[in-house]
């Protein structure tokens, strides 16, 4: 099923055109003031609009722009149908590497980081921040810390996978993507706590290049999921029914067993 190639590539195209999409609906409804991060004399002009908004160009990009409707609505859109995208392709991820490498501790390691990433995105596009901003930060944080650790995972199951030198490139591009994502994700997080408007804004900013880094990381499954096949479905299948069929398996075999040991009793 050479189509399942078209997934990863969906998933950063579709959620970074629909940001941008948000984007400008918001611009076009005053919700948000892009001149809010050329510094502190612009924002002297434009005060009544930033304070009735609270919003700056670089952080409207992620939570602030999803505010208020008609664009909240678009958001929490993206958001869940990006979640569902990251669901299904942390699935087949799975499936794929059981596949070719057998059961791995990483491997299921990584498919449940990739699916409590996929709640925390959820969490985050239905629970716009100025009205619900706790549950807000708590998707962030669920979101955010479990991507990277996603991302991770996989950059060394790439590597213990690889057996060609293009697959050992793909597990290189991957590193870089990984370190890249770890040092923008901490950046934001230590940026985020200042006071100061302009570290805010790099911490925006650092947030946005996470978010690409992550997207442009599931975008490389492309490689992998081009070889997918029904084949790779019945291994997903087989490993769902392991734990029943092995009781079977079990059981089956101890009936012998017991067979032998009743016929032996009456020769002795």
């Amino acid at each position: 099923m050479p189509a399942w190639a078209i997934l990863p590539i969906t998933l950063p195209a579709f959620t970074i055109t629909g940001m941008w999409i948000v984007y400008a609906m918001a611009l076009s409804n005053n919700h948000i003031c892009p001149g809010a991060a050329l510094g502190p004399l612009y924002n002297d002009i434009t005060v009544p609009l930033i304070q009735a908004r609270s919003i700056s160009l670089l952080s409207s990009f992620h939570s602030k722009c999803g505010t208020f409707p008609p664009e909240s609505c678009f958001f929490s859109l993206i958001c869940t149908l990006g979640s569902f995208m990251v669901l299904l392709v942390g699935l087949l991820r799975y499936a794929h590497v059981m596949e070719h490498y057998g059961p791995s501790l990483l491997n299921t390691m990584g498919l449940a980081a990739g699916w409590i990433c996929a709640a925390g995105l959820t969490m985050v596009g239905n629970f716009q921040v100025d009205h619900a901003k706790v549950l807000h930060y708590i998707g962030a944080g669920v979101a955010f810390p479990t991507s990277m650790l996603f991302v991770f995972l996989q950059s060394v199951v790439t590597y213990r996978m690889a057996k060609t030198r293009g697959h050992y490139w793909t597990g290189h591009l991957r590193s870089i993507l990984t370190a890249l994502a770890f040092i923008t994700l901490i950046f934001s997080g230590v940026f985020f706590i200042q006071e100061s408007f302009v570290l805010q804004h790099l911490a925006a900013l650092c947030e946005w290049m996470f978010i690409i880094n992550v997207l442009v990381f599931y975008g490389t499954f492309t490689f992998e999921f081009g070889a997918i096949s029904t084949d790779t479905f019945l291994v997903l299948l087989q490993a769902s029914r392991a734990p029943k069929s092995y009781k079977a398996d079990s059981s089956a075999s101890s009936t012998p067993h017991v067979h032998n040991l009743s016929e032996s009793l009456p020769m002795v």
